[in-house]
């Protein structure tokens, strides 16, 4: 838990839940803090002890510890766009997540339409601008129209994201993505409901969850919306058989198309009675009050459950 992004601070709250939950029975589990500065084991009274990075152990009185499996509950980088996946592919070691390659394409919103695209999955109308571009205002309303979305592309939670009216808000509202990446992506505003599809891994079986519709109170679903109560979360949502059929089909193939594995959380659109795809999330949060859980509740899916049963299902592969 912990990361090196904007999220880590939620990364956290998932991870303690995560830990917290474990069947004790079962798992013998260890809190891994993973910052910049440093990867540390954290015990019952906070003491820290360093991680060997050669070979993701920890020496405890005296005694190494290697682990069977790892939990990777880090929202962001490095647990959720490849690095750490690929760090452990090498080390041979289990982790509950994607593997390398599908979490560095799923955390880069452009990469991941545009694979998405050709096997009929539905997108906005969208803009990419690197750092240092020239920023045409004219060109993007054309191209996008207003409102539009700016957006980091490779950030989540909703950081360095703004809901843009007037043209001359749009170089405040880039100025605000590039601060949490040098790529960003800016998206047509799509009028219409939003929902939010789990899809798991579960006892070997690709399975989507519940629908959940999202009401937000403020302008859009931002940071505030999803941490600090400001939006409804409905779980099942208030949407038509025909909807839920169509979205979970989508989320579905998208999980396939790009062979995920543990969880994953897709966000949509629903424009002209079509699910348009906003973006995919690999490592949704965790806590009591995220979405997956809720959805995974209304399944008849614990905590315990849903968390052992990741476990399970990434040392059996």
């Amino acid at each position: 838990m912990g990361g090196y992004s904007s999220e880590y601070e939620i990364s956290l709250k998932s991870g303690a839940v995560v830990f917290e939950t474990l069947d004790r029975s079962k798992y013998n589990p260890y809190a891994i803090h993973i910052f910049k500065n440093k990867w540390v084991y954290v015990d019952d009274n906070a003491k820290e002890t360093p991680v060997n990075k050669d070979d993701f152990s920890v020496t405890i009185n005296n005694k190494k510890i290697t682990f069977d499996c790892v939990f990777n509950a880090i929202h962001g980088s490095p647990g959720e766009d490849g690095y750490m996946q690929g760090y452990f592919e090498l080390l041979n070691i289990p982790q509950t997540s994607c593997s390398m390659y599908q979490a560095a394409l799923t955390f880069n919103k452009r990469d991941l339409l545009a694979t998405l695209k050709p096997f009929g999955v539905k997108t906005a109308e969208s803009y990419y601008l690197n750092h240092g571009d020239t920023i045409n205002e004219d060109a993007i309303i054309t191209k996008v129209g207003l409102p539009c979305f700016v957006k980091a592309n490779k950030a989540g939670s909703s950081f360095g994201i703004s809901k843009v009216y007037k043209k001359e808000d749009l170089k405040a509202a880039i100025k605000l993505s590039f601060k949490e990446d040098n790529e960003i992506i800016i998206e047509q505003f799509l009028d219409g409901v939003e929902v939010s599809v789990g899809v798991i891994s579960y006892k070997g079986e690709t399975k989507v969850l519940p629908i959940t519709e999202i009401v937000s109170e403020n302008d859009f679903f931002d940071y505030q919306a999803k941490y600090e109560g400001k939006s409804q979360e409905i779980t099942p949502a208030r949407i038509s058989d025909d909807y839920a059929t169509k979205v979970t089909r989508v989320a579905k193939k998208i999980y396939k198309i790009l062979k995920l594995k543990g969880f994953s959380r897709s966000e949509f659109i629903f424009k002209n009675d079509e699910p348009y795809l906003l973006e995919v999330n690999t490592v949704p949060g965790l806590t009591k009050e995220s979405i997956l859980p809720q959805q995974a509740a209304q399944a008849g899916i614990g905590l315990k459950d849903l968390f052992g049963n990741t476990i399970e299902e990434s040392i059996k592969k």
